[in-house]
């Protein structure tokens, strides 16, 4: 009922301001990912974050081309992979020529190449992947292709940022490493290990598991666990209820080190922390929201929570999408053409509203972008989850892993 009346009120936007336009056809948006179950928070979130920025960012300025406007689409996928599949055969079926999904990276993996293999099979009806989320590094490694552009820097470029906040901090002597059973949780993992031994190989890993993804009720066990070791830190890439589960049976445990998380914020989560988060949990992400970088930023944030009380701009990655998107249109002069699309996206170089330079490389379509380590504190202009705490940023590394090498074998039609 939910994703019927989100829907409903999205296509009436949508109706209304195409036929103040002058327009029948507006340029849809496929928004696939969870609006249902144990992580429905972070895809409602996300599904407003994309509805505003659409609104806000592009229709509020005349849409793109001769007018046309953004229409964002929701479709609930229940975090499945199997059911995303289908989301995105209706989404097809329906005209829809861009898709946006973001949470979880297993699904991204399957929507990367049903849509490689969809478009090598229809020519004249292409669709693009717009990754706002989904940090498998595989994802623009091995499993690249021209039709999937991330927008999130990936899960090894953030923990080299993470990494070297750690390596500087000789305190920390013992790390506990623990994710989801999953590509995301594992590639977590793998970079954690990775980093730390190249650079401070004197850490002892105290703890590396993974647990299932959406299924553990009570986290307690595993905080009992991390204090046994006597870890000086703690890295994770939980996210969603999975994470709010998680950091409370940790901190409810006595535990007062940092908290290296990847997605520790947000609607459900920022508030259940509270005063107890503070002084421990941080979180590597992009996008400043605290303290503002300017007035458009600072603006658009207080605008987004006038509209939105609710939910959070959890994902500010979401505007530079968007923003982006419309460019690369407006560049190929064309929505329909997905080659001229995707060719005006790669490459491009974009001022974010967040004040920092982006560019979408061009040999993996990865983002390439500042990635912060920011504290979870009540020292913010904007808070989350209506809580009186948020994110303040503390370190940023500039154009982050810039260099960095793909293995990706990038295939142009």
């Amino acid at each position: 009922m939910r994703n019927k009346k989100l829907f409903g009120l999205t296509t009436a936007l949508a109706l209304t301001l195409s036929a103040a336009a002058g327009y029948a056809e507006n340029i849809k948006i496929a928004f696939i990912d969870p609006l249902s179950g144990p992580f429905a928070a972070t895809g409602e979130d996300g599904l407003h974050q994309y509805e505003f920025a659409a609104d806000v960012l592009v229709n509020e300025k005349g849409g793109v081309l001769d007018g046309q406007m953004f229409e964002i689409v929701p479709f609930d996928n229940k975090i499945s992979a199997k059911e995303s599949l289908i989301q995105l055969q209706v989404a097809i079926d329906q005209g829809i020529r861009f898709i946006a999904q973001g949470n979880s990276s297993g699904v991204a993996n399957a929507l990367t190449d049903a849509i490689n293999k969809h478009n090598k099979r229809n020519p004249d009806k292409r669709v693009l992947f717009l990754n706002y989320s989904a940090v498998d590094p595989a994802l623009t490694n091995d499993k690249c292709n021209f039709w999937h552009f991330r927008f999130d820097a990936n899960a090894d470029i953030k923990m080299d940022a993470l990494t070297d906040v750690i390596a500087g901090n000789d305190e920390i002597k013992k790390v506990y490493i623990i994710g989801q059973d999953y590509s995301f949780g594992k590639a977590v993992a793998a970079a954690a290990v990775r980093f730390l031994g190249e650079k401070r190989p004197d850490i002892e890993i105290v703890g590396n598991e993974l647990h299932p993804i959406g299924k553990i009720k009570d986290f307690t066990p595993y905080g009992r666990k991390i204090m046994a070791t006597e870890a000086d830190a703690v890295i994770t890439g939980n996210w969603g209820a999975d994470m709010r589960g998680l950091g409370k049976a940790i901190l409810e445990n006595g535990y007062e080190g940092p908290i290296y998380t990847y997605y520790a914020a947000g609607t459900g989560i920022t508030a259940a922390f509270g005063e107890s988060g503070k002084g421990s949990l941080k979180l590597v992400g992009e996008g400043q929201i605290n303290p503002p970088v300017s007035d458009r930023a600072d603006s658009y944030a207080k605008a987004f929570k006038e509209k939105y009380p609710d939910d959070d701009l959890g994902q500010p990655r979401i505007a530079n999408v968007i923003e982006m998107l419309a460019r690369a249109i407006n560049d190929a002069g064309s929505a329909t053409d997905m080659v001229a699309v995707a060719t005006a996206l790669e490459g491009m170089e974009h001022d974010s509203i967040w004040g920092t330079k982006i560019k979408m490389r061009e040999q993996d379509h990865q983002a390439i972008q500042a990635v912060h380590i920011q504290a979870h504190t009540d020292e913010v202009t904007h808070d989350m989850d209506n809580s009186g705490y948020g994110l303040l940023v503390e370190n940023t590394v500039d154009m982050a892993s810039a260099d960095a090498p793909t293995t990706c074998k990038m295939k142009r039609p």
